[in-house]
């Protein structure tokens, strides 16, 4: 049966597993991070959609949109002068918005289906390893060439087939059409043949200028429409 969250538009893609730190300033979102804390209408889950156009969706522009979006949890909010807050939020489980209410509430509210992974079919089985160590170590190259060994870690071994894709993006500067491409993804088998391409990819561009991304940290005020 359809759910709904309330939704805050970004200009990027969440990941579930990934963390999202935002500063929240504006009122409607404000609003929201204090119906959020006190748990009165949907406990401290809300929706993060990617904008596909521009910085800020409202009740006349809700179709750009994606389709295709995360759950968030808030792990934690900080308030600051003036009503503003730091939070710090974390990717659950992706859904398909299939409504926007532009009315009942200060923020938009979406009516949304989550979505599940595809079962890996009998025959794939037998390559999932090989996919899986593909994929790590592409990882492993990305991040040996963007950040310090201090700055990153290769996800335990006990990381269930699902979530591993995410996890391994995560830790790598993909450009948006790429993040959203893999929240799209429900074969686990094919989004680890994606990750690995794009993490080859992407080490491959490093490697060409001999620079290194911005440090993650400074990516703790991700632009948002609020």
């Amino acid at each position: 049966m359809a759910e709904t969250l309330p939704l805050f538009p970004l200009g990027t893609v969440l990941l579930p597993g990934a963390s999202l730190p935002l500063h929240i300033f504006e009122p409607r979102y404000r609003q929201l991070v204090v119906d959020l804390m006190t748990g009165s209408l949907f406990g401290r889950t809300f929706g993060v959609v990617c904008i596909k156009e521009g910085w800020e969706v409202g009740a006349d522009n809700v179709g750009s949109l994606q389709d295709i979006g995360c759950s968030a949890d808030l792990l934690d909010a900080r308030p600051l002068p003036e009503g503003r807050f730091d939070i710090v939020t974390r990717g659950v489980r992706r859904f398909r918005l299939l409504d926007v209410d532009t009315t009942t509430a200060p923020y938009l509210l979406g009516h949304i289906d989550y979505i599940d992974d595809s079962p890996v079919p009998q025959a794939a089985l037998e390559v999932v390893p090989i996919l899986e160590r593909g994929a790590r170590a592409a990882h492993e190259r990305y991040c040996g060439a963007a950040w310090h060994r201090e700055d990153w870690s290769s996800p335990s071994d006990d990381v269930s087939l699902g979530a591993l894709s995410y996890l391994l993006a995560a830790d790598c500067l993909l450009p948006v059409d790429d993040r959203q491409r893999l929240l799209e993804e429900r074969s686990p088998a094919r989004r680890l043949r994606l990750v690995r391409r794009m993490l080859h990819r992407e080490t491959g561009i490093l490697s060409a200028l001999k620079a290194v991304p911005v440090p993650l940290t400074e990516f703790g005020h991700v632009p948002n429409p609020n």
